[in-house]
């Protein structure tokens, strides 16, 4: 039995009850990734992509005092319209529930609630990590990866955090890089980031075996590192160079805490002329047909 706050679709349920494959799916990027009416496009686009490889989709967000897990198109137009929607994390959960206010589920929180019904599968453009300086800001979602038994299709980190201590704090808590058609854990933006994977896989099939093999110890989540397709990836060099760029406008600006990577992000788009845009919603595209093909093996594997 799901927790009683959480309250399924009926498509969730349906799919749930007859033992079909899932796919879960974050809805901070429509509340506080694009503007409308992007955002509100791009997510009825994810879970078109879903459906058309196979797998059932769960958007999660939290409304009216409950945990939605798959909202419907009324639900799914206010987070990508209204105004000073929550982002929740897992520390924002109880609050925001306690509140009965709108909330945009982040990595972690929506890992949260795909275990809490059992999906395994969650898919993300990229997860939070270890942030540029002394290392001491960690985002929720890396504790998250360690204790919720969950896969996370992402194209590795956010291009604006620090990858290497990133890499290296997944590693020191014990949380698997599967590199999807790569040896390396991507780089967001771009498909080399000179970080290892711990293991590379070339199909769907494949990665299954991996990823149920960890999943049955309990004890933490997987990333399945998906790097971005080839024709829409952006040089290393490049990206980095907009990105010291967009952080001495920010420090200048005086912008930091939750507003810093929206920021960040508008001022990559905007100095790369779109292009991080581009690869940013080519990749979204592309994780989430490999997550529903990989929810799609996982079952088989289990049936």
């Amino acid at each position: 039995m799901p927790h009683p706050r959480i309250r399924l679709s009926s498509d969730v349920e349906a799919a749930l009850d007859a033992g079909r494959p899932l796919v879960a799916l974050e809805s901070t990027l429509i509340s506080h990734g694009l503007p409308f009416p992007g955002n509100l496009e791009l997510a009825r686009r994810l879970e078109s992509t879903v459906r058309d490889n196979g797998a059932t989709p769960a958007t999660i967000a939290l409304a009216d005092g409950e945990v939605r897990v798959g909202i419907d198109a009324a639900l799914l137009e206010r987070l990508a319209t209204e105004e000073g929607i929550a982002k929740v994390s897992l520390r924002d959960i109880g609050l925001v529930l306690a509140e009965r206010s709108l909330g945009a589920t982040t990595v972690a929180a929506t890992m949260w609630a795909a275990h809490q019904v059992g999906i395994h599968v969650f898919v993300t453009g990229g997860i939070g990590g270890v942030h540029p300086g002394d290392g001491s800001d960690v985002s929720g979602d890396l504790p998250a990866l360690t204790t919720i038994p969950v896969c996370v299709v992402g194209s590795g980190a956010k291009a604006i955090l620090d990858l290497p201590r990133t890499r290296e704090w997944l590693e020191t808590w014990g949380v698997p890089v599967v590199g999807f058609q790569t040896r390396e854990m991507p780089a967001f933006y771009s498909r080399e980031s000179g970080l290892p994977a711990d293991r590379v896989v070339q199909d769907e099939r494949e990665a299954a075996r991996y990823v149920r093999s960890h999943l049955l110890l309990g004890r933490g989540g997987v990333l399945l590192g998906v790097p971005v397709p080839e024709v829409d990836a952006l040089p290393g060099e490049a990206v980095q160079e907009w990105i010291a760029h967009a952080e001495e406008a920010a420090k200048k600006q005086g912008i930091r805490g939750h507003a810093l990577t929206p920021f960040l992000l508008r001022d990559l788009a905007a100095r790369s002329e779109g292009q991080t845009l581009r690869a940013n919603l080519a990749l979204l595209v592309n994780n989430a047909a490999v997550a529903a093909r990989l929810s799609v093996q996982l079952n088989a594997l289990a049936s």
